[in-house]
């Protein structure tokens, strides 16, 4: 059971909302050398068709900020309307100072207390002029670039006392504290709640845990969650599943990011679908209808059930997205593509359509079953009768 999300500020990110009431919402980053525009402009395309309603992308150099106003350009004559938010370390005064259009364009700056620079101005400069934009602002706190000299105060500070606590906990602490330091800092400079967003990121899934949970209860500001890298495949699916579940389903977090390895030949907005399956498994967002299959066992006949609850599957992939786009609510449906007359009927039944295939020495038969009551019995080409008998499901609802 989720617990009620935590009330936070709502964000404007343009015409974006995050925290308050609004939707969790999806964020992503670019890969590509960001002065590199046909392939920045052709990825930030891909990743918000994908479903990113906030893409990032990296500013580190003179090149990269130059090109923001091209590549806002391509993508708005595209009809690409999604904000792009500027990644920045070290020198990000420096480069929202030289190039003015770039910073008027860029609907959020990200910046990370840890490397701002030693100069207190940097950090100053930065949030005055995000302020005096209208520009959000995230400020992120990152394990691997964590303000040394706060984290070596404490870890001081620790060794001394007369109970010293594991150095995890210090490092946790360091974490938390910098983030709603630099927060409040912010505020102080003339930065409203409702344009910031703090995040808290490290690598280990019961880290971000802990420390995303310390920070909702000392702030009160939207958060943005994620693990800072996730790696690569089925691990860093898992580990992002676990983590952002997990404080999601705890009422934290107001925008999420999946943080993936890319592996070759895989497209980038895999971590936005990712993401999306987080949310909707969770009943947070709802973007196709949920498929529900078994997994076969050894009452199921392994070629016969695997290709047609592929097939079935496949053609549900291919139409959801016009069926979702004439009637939003179909993507709440619930579809059940189950193996034998063990759990089929059942789950056919608790589903909104659902179909209990034959299993292995089972008649070839097939029971399809419309919230809960059977509507008919398939056999022959039971794959292509279905996938009518959802289609007009679908079109009575609709």
């Amino acid at each position: 059971m989720l617990l009620e999300r935590r009330k936070t500020p709502e964000v404007k990110v343009d015409q974006i909302s995050l925290g308050a009431d609004s939707p969790i919402v999806i964020q992503a980053m670019t890969n590509t050398p960001t002065a590199d525009v046909t392939a920045t402009v052709r990825q930030i395309k891909e990743l918000a068709l994908a479903g990113a309603e906030l893409v990032r992308v990296t500013i580190n150099n003179e090149p990269a900020m130059q090109v923001i106003p091209e590549i806002k350009k391509s993508l708005l004559d595209q009809g690409i309307f999604t904000p792009i938010i500027g990644d920045f370390h070290y020198n990000g005064h420096l480069l929202l100072k030289q190039f003015p259009e770039s910073a008027k364009l860029l609907a959020k700056y990200r910046i990370n207390p840890g490397n701002v620079g030693k100069d207190k101005n940097n950090f100053e400069y930065i949030i005055k002029l995000a302020h005096d934009l209208d520009k959000a602002v995230r400020i992120g706190v990152n394990g691997g670039s964590l303000n040394q000299d706060l984290y070596n105060k404490l870890l001081t500070k620790n060794s001394v006392s007369k109970n010293p606590r594991p150095t995890k906990k210090i490092f946790l602490e360091a974490l938390v504290q910098s983030a709603a330091e630099s927060a409040y800092q912010a505020l102080d400079l003339g930065l409203s709640e409702n344009k910031l967003v703090l995040s808290v990121k490290v690598s280990e899934v019961n880290d971000v845990i802990k420390a995303n949970e310390a920070l909702a209860q000392k702030v009160p500001f939207a958060l943005h969650l994620g693990l800072t890298e996730a790696g690569s495949g089925l691990k860093g699916i898992a580990a992002s599943s676990v983590a952002l579940g997990v404080l999601l389903a705890n009422g934290i977090g107001d925008t999420i990011r999946v943080s993936l390895t890319p592996e070759p030949g895989k497209p980038r907005s895999l971590e936005v679908e990712v993401a999306k399956e987080i949310l909707q498994s969770l009943d947070l967002r709802f973007f196709k209808p949920q498929v529900t299959s078994c997994p076969g066992c050894g009452r199921t006949n392994s070629t016969y059930y695997i290709e047609l609850a592929k097939e079935i599957k496949d053609f549900i992939d291919l139409k959801s997205e016009n069926w979702v786009k004439k009637n939003p609510e179909i993507a709440k449906m619930k579809i059940a593509i189950m193996g034998c007359i063990v759990n089929g009927p059942g789950e056919s039944k608790n589903a909104d359509i659902g179909i209990s295939l034959p299993g292995d020495n089972e008649e070839p038969k097939a029971p399809v079953y419309v919230r809960g009551q059977k509507v008919a019995t398939l056999e022959g080409n039971i794959s292509e009768q279905f996938k009518k008998l959802l289609q007009q499901f679908i079109q009575d609802t609709t």
